[in-house]
């Protein structure tokens, strides 16, 4: 399931171009206990939606696949539906919630690439990913 991805890290201090650490394990307690207590779903509502971008998008690249549009889209919406679907149709994903924070994260150079190629994260976008993790695991989130 896509939740079961959300407790993979960049592990501070680790080659950023190899894969990072992640405990499948600590992510099916996450899965269960989320299931049983909603409100665990709702802890990221505190978290901007620039820092579950660059969240998601480093999911994404864990994940050995490129980081398009679409891809970026679907990973968002399955790590946090509440804040990246519509709100009438929250089945279903909002693109629109991506375009201008994408724009935003480019201009502050946490991120290259653009919707018609794909995305990575620089190295300023990896320490903060590291930070988002911490921020998650602290609110019981990871």
């Amino acid at each position: 399931m896509a939740i079961m991805r959300i407790s993979k890290i960049l592990v501070p201090g680790s080659n950023p171009g190899a894969p990072a650490k992640f405990s499948l394990k600590t992510s099916k307690m996450f899965l269960k206990k989320a299931k049983k207590n909603k409100s665990n779903l709702f802890i990221y509502k505190k978290t901007s939606i620039n820092d579950l971008i660059l969240f998601g998008i480093n999911s994404v690249i864990l994940d050995r696949r490129e980081c398009t549009f679409e891809r970026l889209i679907k990973e968002c919406f399955d790590l946090f539906p509440e804040a990246f679907g519509f709100s009438e149709y929250p089945q279903w994903p909002d693109s629109r919630k991506l375009d201008r924070p994408l724009r935003t994260l480019r201009k502050r150079k946490l991120i290259i690439g653009d919707p018609t190629g794909a995305f990575s994260l620089t190295k300023q976008g990896r320490k903060r990913v590291a930070e988002i993790t911490k921020i998650l695991r602290q609110g019981k989130l990871l």
